[in-house]
C-alpha cells in the first residue's frame, strides 16, 4: 500500500511547532521571574487578578495542534488504494532532433540548438498521450529513446542534447528518417516523424527517403530552426573563442534551407512550420498529430489515491472552535 504526502513542502513547516514551544516556555519562565520581583513567591500570582496558568497552557496547547492539524492537511496525506492502467488511443510519434555544430550559430537568440530544445519539450508536453521517441542526428543518427510515454525522461534528454554527443558532423535527415522507420512497431497505427533542424547540407536524398516513408505509413513534418540570412558558428578552439572556418580559413555562414525542408515536407506528406512562431506551431503540430488514425494502447501504469486532508482538517476546525470558548481568565475571577 502506497502512502505519500501531495503536497510535502508543508511538512518543513512543521518546525514552527517547538520553536513556538520554546518561546512559550520562555515566556513562562520571564513572567515568573518578574512576578517575584514584585513579592514572596507564594503571593506573585495575587499580583495578576483572575490569571490562570492551566488555562494559558490549555489554550496555547490547543494552538498548537491547531497549527499541526492544519499544516498536515495542507499537505494532503494519501495512500495508494490500487495500480491501475490507462487506456487510451495513441499516435506513434519520433521527434527527431538536429545536434550538429550548425545548431550552435545565433541567428537567433541565444541559439538555434536552444531554441530546437525549448520547442521540442513544449511538444512534447503538448502530445502527451501520444508515445513518443527521440533520435539525436548530425552526421548520422542514433536512437535516443524508443516510443515511450516516459516524458520526464524525454524532457531530460532534450535537456541534455549537444553536438558532442556525435562526433561526425553534417545534417543526416535522411538517416534520422530510416531509423525512425525501423523503429516503429509494425502494428498499424498512424505515424509520424518530426524533424527539427535548420536543414542545412541535407543532401539530395532527403526528398526521396521523405517520399518513401510516407508510401510505407510514415507523415513527415518538418520544423525549421534558424534565419534565412543566417549566422555565424561559435566555437572554442585550444580555450580561445572564435567563429568556424572552412578550409580557406574564410569564416562559415549557416543559413536555415527552409526551401528544401517546405519540399521535404511536400514528399512525406506533411507540412513545414517554423520553430519561431513557438506556441502556434506547437498547436498547429498537435492538431496534425490528433488527425493522425489512433489505435488503443495501454500508454501508462499508475496508482489511484485516496486522500486523507479532512482527517486533519476537521479536527483542527473543531480544536479552534473549543478554543474560542476557553477563557484565559480564572472560573473563579468576577
Amino acid at each position: 500500500m502506497l502512502f505519500k504526502f501531495e503536497n510535502p513542502a508543508f511538512l518543513n513547516a512543521l518546525w514552527i511547532i517547538p520553536v513556538l514551544a520554546l518561546l512559550l516556555l520562555n515566556f513562562w519562565y520571564w513572567r515568573k521571574r518578574q512576578l517575584q520581583l514584585l513579592g514572596e513567591p507564594s503571593q506573585a500570582g495575587t499580583w495578576v487578578s483572575g490569571f490562570s496558568a492551566p488555562r494559558f497552557w490549555v489554550k496555547n496547547g490547543i494552538l498548537l495542534l491547531v497549527i499541526t492539524c492544519f499544516l498536515l492537511a495542507l499537505a494532503n496525506p494519501q495512500r495508494g488504494a490500487r495500480m491501475q492502467k490507462v487506456s487510451q488511443n495513441s499516435a506513434d510519434v519520433f521527434i527527431a532532433l538536429d545536434i550538429s555544430q550548425s545548431m550552435r550559430a545565433e541567428d537567433v537568440a541565444p541559439s538555434r540548438l536552444e531554441i530546437a530544445k525549448v520547442f521540442v519539450q513544449k511538444l512534447i508536453r503538448a502530445l502527451d498521450g501520444e508515445r513518443i521517441g527521440l533520435i539525436f542526428f548530425a552526421g548520422n543518427a542514433f536512437l535516443q529513446l524508443p516510443l515511450s510515454t516516459d516524458y520526464d525522461f524525454m524532457l531530460e534528454s532534450v535537456q541534455n542534447a549537444d553536438p558532442e554527443l556525435i562526433s561526425s558532423q553534417g545534417t543526416a535527415i535522411g538517416a534520422a528518417i530510416d531509423l525512425a522507420e525501423k523503429s516503429f512497431d509494425a502494428e498499424p497505427s498512424g505515424r509520424a516523424v518530426i524533424v527539427v533542424s535548420d536543414g542545412e547540407n541535407h543532401g539530395d536524398e532527403v526528398e526521396k527517403r521523405a517520399e518513401a516513408a510516407f508510401d510505407d505509413g510514415m507523415v513527415i513534418y518538418p520544423v525549421g530552426v534558424g534565419s534565412v540570412d543566417g549566422g555565424t558558428i561559435p566555437i572554442i578552439e585550444n580555450g580561445i573563442p572564435g567563429f568556424k572556418r572552412d578550409e580557406n580559413g574564410a569564416i562559415v555562414r549557416t543559413r536555415l534551407d527552409e526551401a528544401g525542408m517546405i519540399k521535404m515536407a511536400a514528399a512525406g506528406g506533411g507540412r513545414y512550420f517554423s520553430a519561431s512562431l513557438g506556441d502556434a506551431s506547437v498547436q498547429a503540430i498537435k492538431r496534425e498529430i490528433d488527425a493522425l488514425p489512433k489505435r488503443a494502447l495501454e500508454v501508462r501504469s499508475q496508482s489511484s489515491y485516496e486522500t486523507y486532508f479532512q482527517w486533519f482538517l476537521l479536527p483542527g476546525l473543531l480544536l479552534l472552535l473549543i478554543d474560542a470558548f476557553i477563557s484565559w481568565r480564572s472560573s473563579n475571577y468576577k
